[in-house]
């Protein structure tokens, strides 16, 4: 089981939608919400589902190489390896730049803007002012390393 607390001001339609995007992600098992000092708080206690919409055990490990097309997962690699540097760099453990399942969606959806990357659940504007541009430069090297090799991954060998 996971506890996720937003705070929420009315009209703040970005952080309503960072809630909605956790909430379309989760298996919602229980919602409180109070109202104090003019802000909305709401307590999520959830459990992640898959791509497949079924529930995952607490603690299951997810094999990336599995679930990712083999493009997508050497993105999502890349993204792992700049996640690891960001996290040192900062004295942070690395899912607190962004969890596995953050990297997966953004490794999937390959966003170039600001607005693509903040619909990604879990991705606040706290973590798109401090990585984003980061992230960015590793997708966008990525397309281009893609589009030089005709969209085909170098594997080092020939035919």
């Amino acid at each position: 089981m996971q506890i996720q607390v937003f705070v929420v001001r009315p009209g703040d339609g970005v952080a309503m939608e960072e809630l909605n995007s956790f909430l379309r992600g989760h298996r919602v098992l229980s919602v409180d919400r109070e109202f104090q000092e003019g802000l909305w708080h709401f307590c999520v206690c959830s459990q992640s589902i898959d791509r497949a919409g079924q529930t995952m055990a607490p603690g299951a490990k997810v094999d990336y190489r599995q679930i990712l097309d083999s493009s997508t997962f050497t993105l999502f690699s890349k993204l792992r390896e700049l996640r690891k540097a960001l996290a040192e760099k900062e004295g942070l453990p690395p899912y607190a730049v962004l969890t596995n399942e953050q990297m997966a969606e953004v490794a999937r959806r390959r966003p170039v803007t600001v607005e693509a990357l903040r619909e990604i659940p879990g991705v606040g504007e706290s973590r798109v002012e401090r990585y984003g541009a980061a992230f960015y430069a590793v997708i966008s090297d990525y397309a281009k390393q893609l589009n030089s090799t005709g969209g085909h991954q170098s594997t080092g060998t020939s035919a």
